[in-house]
């Protein structure tokens, strides 16, 4: 297996960074690969972005939380009020956003759908522009819209695993409302240029909505440099958190502009008097109320995911101590050897070779039937669709675990 190796030598003595990213002592607070942070696990885990495992100190503060819900003994000063204010905050850091940005959500597709709501979708029409390498799941929501009458343009993937800025600066016209892409492409791991789509976009006087899962704790991203009025993520993936529990920003400059676009308590804000209670004072309708400041005020719902709360103050707070920039330049060796050995061995690439993130992919017909059962058989776990494979790095990856992958894969593309 010295082909890896060597993959990796090159790469760090190409980049400072890499270098010391793959060198830095093992016990500090960057020390990478960080396996003892989760637990032992029977298998080659490359799927990490489909599910990421809990770090064991997320899985620590969960089960403290479990003993304060349990009741099971004194807990003076555990405050989940003070846990949501923690979270939001750390996300903030992590992608750029101020608190005031921010809202706990229950998913990503639910961050979506609340914009298309407050933008007034599907009554208020206006163009769509989205591309093939958006959330897949997303090609259902702007289907149904196309078929409520909405002018979605859906741009195509470039043979080099790419979405072309001029093919969306034709798409994109002053009959454009919003613009709608995954930062980081959850099928092949292309990244877009934020800040060109949102500086194409608002010239012709659109929105920009991201979907940031694969790129929030992965990636180095700053939502309020590169002037996205709106983002969202679940936090199951490279915030090492679980499901139920997500976040949207909305760009503060625009929270005016847009409609709320439903009703949650947790939107109440300032003042709250109920005039149907008893003693209460009279007063007209059931209660008179204010609105809470900032995203909340319009985008909060109910009660949300305190499980989801208490492993994410534990795993956001472990992620800026990795350091995004580290993280990223850590597995980028590993990237660059499957890219560089399986393209030699024939294999049909969808990630763009100087991909930066965590995600590779290639076509492969076939794939599950011809990979599945092998890749099974060799504990290997990643991610095989009908046609494509997908492989995820994380922190707790190193370069034995990609020498174990490019030994089961078969020396050609199966037949």
């Amino acid at each position: 297996m010295n082909f890896t190796r060597r993959a990796l030598v090159a790469a760090a003595a190409a980049s400072p960074g890499l270098a010391q990213a793959a060198t830095t002592p093992a016990g500090s607070s960057a020390a990478l690969p960080a396996r003892s942070a989760f637990a032992k696990m029977p298998f080659v885990y490359l799927d990490a972005g489909s599910t990421h495992p809990m770090p064991l100190g997320a899985k620590a503060a969960l089960e403290e939380y479990l003993h304060y819900k349990t009741r099971d003994g004194l807990w003076p000063g555990y405050s989940m009020d003070a846990k949501e204010k923690a979270v939001i905050a750390g996300f903030g850091a992590l992608v750029g956003a101020a608190p005031d940005e921010l809202v706990l959500i229950q998913s990503t597709t639910m961050g979506e759908n609340l914009v298309l709501a407050a933008l007034g979708y599907p009554q208020t029409g206006g163009r769509i522009v989205s591309d093939a390498l958006h959330f897949f799941g997303s090609f259902y929501t702007y289907g149904e819209l196309a078929k409520a009458g909405v002018d979605v343009v859906t741009l195509p993937m470039t043979p080099e695993g790419r979405i072309d800025m001029a093919a969306m600066a034709a798409a994109v016209t002053d009959r454009t409302k919003l613009v709608s892409i995954s930062h980081v492409s959850t099928t092949n791991g292309f990244e877009h240029d934020l800040k060109a789509v949102c500086d194409l976009a608002h010239t012709h006087g659109a929105y920009v909505y991201a979907d940031i899962i694969h790129g929030a704790g992965s990636t180095p991203l700053d939502l309020r440099a590169a002037g996205v009025d709106f983002a969202a993520s679940s936090s199951y993936k490279w915030l090492m958190g679980d499901f139920g529990l997500a976040f949207l920003y909305v760009r503060r400059e625009i929270q005016d502009r847009i409609a709320r676009p439903w009703w949650g308590y947790h939107q109440v804000g300032g003042r709250f008097t109920t005039h149907v209670l008893p003693f209460d004072p009279p007063g007209d309708g059931a209660a008179d109320y204010g609105y809470a400041e900032g995203a909340a005020g319009k985008f909060a719902m109910g009660t949300t995911s305190w499980t989801g709360v208490v492993q994410l103050e534990h795993s956001l707070a472990w992620i800026r101590q990795l350091g995004v920039a580290n993280i990223q330049a850590y597995r980028q060796p590993m990237a660059t050897a499957i890219q560089t050995e399986l393209r030699r061995r024939g294999y049909q690439p969808m990630t763009p070779l100087d991909s930066r993130t965590p995600l590779v992919a290639f076509a492969l017909k076939d794939a599950r039937a011809k990979l599945g059962d092998l890749l099974a058989k060799n504990d290997i776990r990643m991610t095989v669709s009908a046609n494509r494979f997908r492989v995820s790095l994380s922190v707790f990856n190193d370069m034995n675990d990609v020498d174990k992958l490019l030994a089961v894969l078969p020396k050609a593309p199966p037949a």
